[in-house]
């Protein structure tokens, strides 16, 4: 077994995280990353402050930490491995530890329950078929980001926030920001500024006016004492952002990798039986997997795994979209095959922080797979797909835009 050594005496060599994307397939995680995992599970990272950290890239230890209470998710401990300066906001709970954590999410987690996602069903099919009739009808090319993956899950958080859509310009916009890996600490304290003004705006709306929606639900929790206003519009915001940007990633990027495997794409357009829909869904999300700044953590106490010995205060970060194409669990990992049982991944995280609003994600892309192939059979590129620009300046992973016709 060994230590880790001092963090500022292996600065020198260990290389810079997140690693460049610029070579190789750009469905695949970084070189870097796979010559780590092949490596070994563990390694040494540095960060853009010139601290070092863990970098974890097998998927069994992956698992095992992001299950590990003697980690914590709060930004603001000493030795959190922090993507960028920390700003005052912590993005509601997800950046929280239990019970903190559990008593925030407990309130907004009904509506995103499996039993109530699926009685959105229709309500979903009704926004992909609108979305898809105004694609037939409108001038070809297309931007498939602009005219459909954007509006589509935006369309659905707003109907379930209570969030007015003629409002997406602006959410979408600050959205974006928020999540720019170059963005100066400034602009995103702006553009998070403005959309925490925005939710407690809506929120007095709620107040004067309550609907059927979550927004509504989270006045009441105010009102009761069980939240204090700025809480409730953080949770708002990060409802909002997480709603609409990692899946309509995934609609366009998803787009393209089946564009580009034509084998899969006709097997998921030809399909009668709905479970190879959902088993496309499961395997895009682990091909693809378009979360990349990795799962943060930093330890609370020592903790032993593969090893070595994780010193409490010292950072750890733990990227799935490695874990994803861990060979140990998926064969052929790098290659994209949607009749492969792919349920086991860990883009939506595992443990008590797993993603929130993964039930929602899974039918949005369920709905979005298992119609846009079908209602437009001649979909393909309009461009050459060298000059297709790809978000290697996002914290969330995908394309800038997707020129289609069909």
């Amino acid at each position: 077994m060994t230590t880790a050594a001092n963090p500022a005496a292996e600065q020198p060599e260990a290389p810079e995280y997140p690693m460049s994307r610029a070579s190789g397939c750009p469905f695949d995680p970084p070189p870097g990353l796979k010559a780590a995992q092949q490596e070994a599970p563990l390694t040494r990272v540095r960060l853009w402050d010139g601290r070092t950290t863990w970098l974890v890239t097998r998927y069994a230890e992956q698992r095992a930490l992001l299950a590990d209470p003697r980690i914590s998710s709060d930004v603001t401990r000493p030795g959190y491995p922090s993507p960028a300066p920390v700003s005052g906001s912590r993005l509601s709970f997800i950046l929280m530890d239990d019970p903190e954590h559990g008593r925030q999410r407990r309130m907004v987690a009904p509506p995103f329950t499996v039993k109530r996602v699926a009685a959105m069903r229709p309500a979903v099919q009704r926004i992909v078929d609108e979305r898809i009739e105004r694609l037939l009808a409108g001038p070809k090319p297309v931007d498939l980001v602009e005219e459909f993956a954007l509006p589509v899950p935006s369309l659905v958080i707003c109907e379930l926030l209570g969030v007015p859509y003629a409002d997406h310009d602006f959410f979408q916009d600050n959205s974006k920001t928020i999540i720019r890996r170059d963005a100066a600490p400034e602009e995103r304290a702006a553009a998070m500024g403005a959309l925490v003004g925005y939710l407690h705006d809506l929120l007095g709306a709620k107040r004067a006016e309550p609907r059927e929606d979550l927004l509504s639900g989270l006045v009441e929790r105010v009102d009761g004492g069980e939240l204090t206003q700025q809480d409730a519009a953080e949770m708002g915001v990060l409802l909002l952002i997480a709603g609409h940007e990692t899946t309509a990633n995934m609609i366009a990027l998803g787009t393209l990798a089946l564009l580009e495997n034509p084998d899969q794409l006709a097997l998921l357009r030809d399909a009668e039986d709905e479970s190879l829909v959902a088993s496309a869904v499961e395997e895009l999300l682990r091909y693809l997997n378009i979360t990349h700044n990795g799962r943060r953590r930093v330890a609370l106490e020592d903790i032993e795994i593969a090893g070595e010995v994780f010193r409490a205060g010292e950072g750890v970060i733990v990227p799935n979209d490695i874990g994803n194409r861990d060979p140990e669990v998926f064969a052929d990992p790098d290659r994209l095959d949607i009749t492969r049982d792919a349920r086991r991944h860990v883009a939506f995280g595992f443990g008590v922080h797993q993603c929130l609003g993964q039930p929602l994600a899974r039918l949005e892309l369920q709905v979005v797979y298992g119609t846009l192939y079908r209602r437009l059979p001649g979909l393909r590129l309009a461009t050459d797909r060298d000059r297709i620009p790809f978000k290697h300046d996002g914290s969330v992973y995908g394309v800038h835009e997707l020129p289609v016709t069909w």
